[in-house]
């Protein structure tokens, strides 16, 4: 015989879970995009769920987005980290402070296991690898308490200037290159036990003078290692070169012993690690988001019997129109830095645009 006494308890015990779940969903409606690149910011969204029934905003920098949800409720927030005037991590930390209560998912290039513990600590409910995955998003989405995946075409609700605008060359250029160098700065943060800071890359079209110029003023009077590597892919091909000072190859080789209690290596083995690790990971970064496959030649040690100068000058005609990709990396913890330049010549120029313009979709 049916208890309909129990069956009538547990009808009621059922809607008050049902309506206590319904109250920890958020209903996405507003949701801001936050990345320096115009780039990222389309990739970003054309990367969300087609049928996500929201309004899409956008931020160039962390204190703007910050303005914008001072001022305005915002559901769901996606984060780059490597930005100028206030970071990811700066953004994070704000929210926090002030209380605001939105869902905070973090895409970067910066992949090291160290910044994801540290989103995570302040509040980030998820972390994404550039270049954004539609699949993991989606995946991410459904995971968190969220509602909002209607049968409404996303067009419909992304109508900003982000997407008629066309991003300049050498900002598609940056981009590529930001997520190439997070890479490269978790492979070298994996292998020293350290956090790797990677700021905003610079990429500039130069002549070989201001390249010059360029070079020197990482010297600042110290004394310099370097390493130069050729790299060659179809159509394209170019120089990078590893520069350290003095000092900071020396604290370097001490952090490898430290890490490593057996290793034993000269400053100049040293340096060409650090730089195979670092040169090999950012061409292969650049190369798999652009579907090429770089090919390098023999490293070199600069500074005893040429300097970088002298090379640039040596190859001038070469150089005539160089574009110039700077990645600085900081290990603040041991205060070592060091930069790696990509260098490419004239000729190669038109065919990296070409390849970065199919990024504008």
């Amino acid at each position: 015989m049916i208890d309909h006494r129990s069956s009538y308890k547990l009808l009621l015990i059922l809607a008050r879970l049902q309506q206590d779940m319904l109250r920890r969903i958020t209903m996405i409606s507003e949701i801001i995009i936050c990345d320096d690149s115009n780039l990222a910011r389309k990739q970003m969204a054309r990367a969300l769920p087609y049928e996500l029934d929201a309004k899409i905003h956008f931020a160039g920098n962390g204190l703007q987005a910050l303005e914008m949800i001072r001022t305005k409720s915002f559901d769901l927030m996606f984060l780059d980290l490597t930005m100028p005037v206030m970071d990811g991590y700066q953004v994070l930390a704000a929210l926090q402070a002030e209380g605001h209560d939105l869902h905070v998912i973090v895409v970067s290039g910066d992949i090291q296991e160290k910044a994801q513990q540290k989103v995570t600590h302040l509040g980030a409910k998820a972390f994404i690898q550039k270049p954004c995955d539609p699949q993991k998003i989606e995946s991410i989405l459904k995971d968190l308490p969220l509602q909002g995946l209607n049968p409404v075409a996303q067009a419909q609700n992304n109508q900003h200037q982000d997407f008629s605008n066309p991003t300049p060359p050498l900002e598609r250029l940056r981009e590529i290159t930001n997520v190439a160098m997070g890479q490269a700065a978790s492979l070298l943060a994996r292998e020293i036990g350290v956090f790797v800071n990677v700021p905003i890359p610079l990429v500039n079209e130069v002549q070989p003078s201001e390249l010059v110029m360029a070079i020197q003023s990482l010297g600042k009077g110290q004394q310099r290692k370097g390493v130069c590597q050729g790299f060659v892919a179809s159509g394209i091909r170019g120089e990078a070169m590893l520069i350290l000072h003095d000092d900071d190859l020396k604290l370097l080789a001490e952090v490898f012993e430290f890490k490593q209690s057996d290793y034993s290596s000269s400053s100049s083995e040293i340096l060409m690690e650090v730089a195979s690790i670092l040169i090999s990971a950012c061409l292969k970064g650049i190369g798999d988001q652009l579907s090429l496959r770089f090919s390098q030649g023999t490293p070199i040690t600069l500074g005893k019997n040429e300097t970088l100068e002298q090379l640039i000058e040596r190859g001038s005609q070469q150089w005539a129109n160089t574009l110039a990709v700077e990645i600085d990396y900081y290990i603040e913890s041991h205060g070592i830095q060091c930069t790696l330049l990509l260098l490419f010549p004239e000729n190669s120029i038109d065919k990296l645009h070409q390849l970065t313009a199919y990024f504008e979709g």
